[in-house]
């Protein structure tokens, strides 16, 4: 199932969606939803650009990549419709387009079980939440220490809210900080590739 962005003409909020069908080898056509628009297609990146981690200070240019399938150095590729974070280089893969309006933000991540330092995360308007391999002791950051419901190795669901610039998120439906954080009021969505490989999709 392909990333998607959701605008709700009520509510002005918004949502994304990355999904992937990782049972068949064989990648469905992605499927408009009602209310809902594709932002990722499964299929290649048209949409996302490639660039550095902020904060960078006279960062290089980004790397468009409308009907690509990876970036030129292979850091963030879609495979079997997920979009994939190598961990070859601390690099980020950013929306071309800003959203600057309350969201709701979704996606499942996946990292393997055997390398708890293993490091993502994801971008909200520059604004960084850390994605950990684990829960348990000798994770990287220790942001998902107090998520009792962690899938290690397995798919873990993150679901963040953004009302003005204040996120309050979510990890498999446990709150992961206490407080709502305070955020930028604009800027694009994006993942980050850190150390380890992690797997997106379904947001």
């Amino acid at each position: 199932e392909p990333l998607m962005f959701r605008l709700s003409a009520l509510s002005s909020f918004l949502s994304v969606f990355v999904g992937a069908s990782v049972a068949s080898a064989q990648v469905a056509a992605p499927a408009e939803v009602e209310g809902m628009k594709l932002i990722f297609n499964g299929k290649d990146l048209s949409g996302w650009e490639y660039g550095s981690v902020p904060p960078v200070k006279n960062p290089p240019p980004v790397e468009k990549l409308e009907g690509k399938t990876q970036s030129s150095d292979g850091v963030f590729f879609v495979k079997d419709g997920m979009l994939i974070a190598s961990g070859k280089k601390i690099k980020a893969l950013y929306t071309a387009k800003e959203f600057n309006k309350d969201l709701h933000l979704k996606f499942e991540f996946r990292a393997t079980s055997d390398k708890p330092k293993d490091n993502s995360g994801v971008f909200l308007r520059k604004w960084q939440l850390q994605l950990d391999a684990t829960n348990e002791k000798g994770s990287l950051t220790g942001t998902f220490r107090n998520i009792k419901n962690f899938k290690v190795g397995g798919w873990n669901q993150i679901d963040v809210t953004v009302r003005g610039t204040e996120a309050t998120c979510f990890c498999n439906g446990e709150q992961i900080m206490k407080k709502a954080q305070t955020i930028p009021a604009t800027g694009t969505i994006g993942f980050q590739s850190e150390y380890g490989q992690f797997e997106f999709r379904r947001i």
